[in-house]
């Protein structure tokens, strides 16, 4: 009874937390992956540092959303089977309801909800709190020199060479278990070896071309979503161009208005950005298809975790995977110091303007010196944004 009653109380937190996160999440995956992070294991300590750097490594090499899939390996971690479904779920549940909400509006009214204040507000505060994840998700992960090395060449890889995310992950994984198996001694020739390697590539590309059709019917608007949400490497904004191939030239059941306008619905509204499934299956066939939408879109992410979670011990364990699971933790860090050095010169670019970078210093403060929660901060941009928004400050 005792034990009963132990997993039914783990479950009932992993389903408050993750619904909360669910509904403050702002931001994209990374300020989601520092939230997760904070709470998981600086405030409830229910994983390791370095357990919450495996399953990072990890779910950079699935597709799927890399923040939704760290609630379900979290809940699978704490709570069972059961918590793997609660913790996806309760994440997701929030932005699916919103942006449904969102979707009836635009078809209803033909319109998009300008709240553009209100993002303006919350960007650089999201900003402070990645990059405090940043900061110590990177001083756990670089425990050597080499690691250092391999994280820079990830981060350089991907901004200045334009290199796919999973591509270099992998990449840099794999090198680097080579390069930090061998013996210190070695050769700088070998280490040179795998510098270069980890600093020159190319992009791959791939496509595809299916039939087009003159209507879509439900079960072959959930097939399509099925297909992006298991092949969806690179993060959510990778959503974006596979929608416009299947969905808007290939089927023309969509516009290109409309794909933009959801993925506008995407960026305000909490939770994973992958969301936008809802928005683009509720325009194309109501209610059924934002729901075929939605489950083609994240089933993926819960049967590759329920796969993957179970052998991730076996892999620690192992001397080469070990080295592996350091280098694509490293590397992981390093894509994401590339993404937050793009986020901050979109959000801190425009000359001048001193109200976002307010925002972020006071965040950033408040964050890394007093460890003020993210919801707190996203709370007091919204807010400093609606300010500025009544005073006539130009956006």
């Amino acid at each position: 009874m005792r034990d009963s009653q132990a997993g039914w109380g783990r479950i009932a937190e992993v389903a408050k937390l993750f619904f909360r996160l669910g509904m403050i999440g702002f931001g994209g995956p990374n300020a989601h992956i520092a939230m997760i992070e904070e709470e998981v294991v600086k405030r409830r300590s229910w994983l390791s540092q370095e357990q919450f750097l495996d399953l990072l490594g990890a779910t950079n090499l699935i597709p799927g959303p890399n923040s939704t899939e760290m609630a379900i390996h979290i809940g699978y971690l704490y709570a069972g089977w059961l918590g793997l479904i609660v913790a996806g779920v309760g994440f997701i549940l929030p932005a699916v309801v919103i942006t449904a909400a969102f979707a009836w509006v635009y078809m209803t009214f033909g319109t998009v909800p300008q709240v553009g204040f209100l993002l303006y507000g919350i960007k650089p505060a999201v900003l402070a709190i990645i990059v405090d994840a940043v900061w110590r998700l990177g001083k756990k992960a670089v425990k050597s020199r080499r690691l250092a090395v391999i994280a820079i060449g990830v981060a350089l890889w991907v901004w200045v060479g334009r290199m796919s995310e999973v591509l270099a992950l992998l990449i840099g994984g794999i090198l680097g278990m080579i390069w930090l198996r061998l013996p210190e001694e070695r050769s700088q020739d070998e280490a040179n070896l795998v510098i270069a390697g980890l600093t020159v590539g190319t992009a791959w590309k791939a496509g595809a071309a299916v039939a087009g059709v003159a209507q879509a019917g439900v079960w072959e608007l959930g097939s399509v979503f099925l297909k992006i949400g298991s092949i969806l490497f690179g993060g959510g904004y990778v959503l974006l161009p596979l929608v416009q191939g299947e969905l808007v030239d290939t089927r023309g059941w969509l516009t290109q208005q409309q794909l933009l306008d959801a993925i506008a619905i995407g960026q305000f509204t909490p939770g994973p950005i992958l969301s936008t499934a809802t928005f683009i299956g509720y325009v194309i066939l109501g209610i059924p298809g934002a729901i075929v939408a939605t489950v083609g879109m994240f089933l993926p992410s819960f049967l590759f975790v329920a796969a993957l979670n179970p052998v991730l011990p076996w892999l620690r364990r192992s001397p080469w995977t070990s080295a592996f699971l350091d280098a694509v933790n490293v590397s992981a860090v390093g894509l994401m110091v590339g993404v937050t050095a793009q986020l901050g010169i979109g959000v801190l670019g425009r000359w001048g303007d001193w109200v976002s970078w307010a925002i972020a210093l006071v965040s950033g403060v408040l964050v890394m010196r007093y460890q003020v929660g993210a919801m707190w901060l996203v709370i007091g941009g919204m807010m400093v944004g609606w300010i500025a928004f009544v005073l006539g400050y130009r956006f």
